[in-house]
């Protein structure tokens, strides 16, 4: 099983990885906002997927 790279924070995921920044580019602006003041703790698509299903099953976004 091929290990997908972890960036420092979601800034370099979104420059690195083509396939998340398309992902965060269908998120709405609030979403986007949000994840950007947690910016440090996201690396992966899968860690960005998963954060945004937490936001909206806690009701933070829609």
């Amino acid at each position: 099983m091929e290990k997908f790279p972890s960036y420092l924070c979601l800034t370099d995921l979104l420059d690195q990885d083509l396939s998340a920044y398309e992902y965060f580019q269908t998120l709405s602006p609030e979403t986007q906002t949000t994840l950007r003041r947690e910016d440090g703790c996201i690396g992966t698509l899968d860690e960005l997927q998963a954060r945004v299903a937490n936001m909206q099953a806690s009701g933070l976004v829609e």
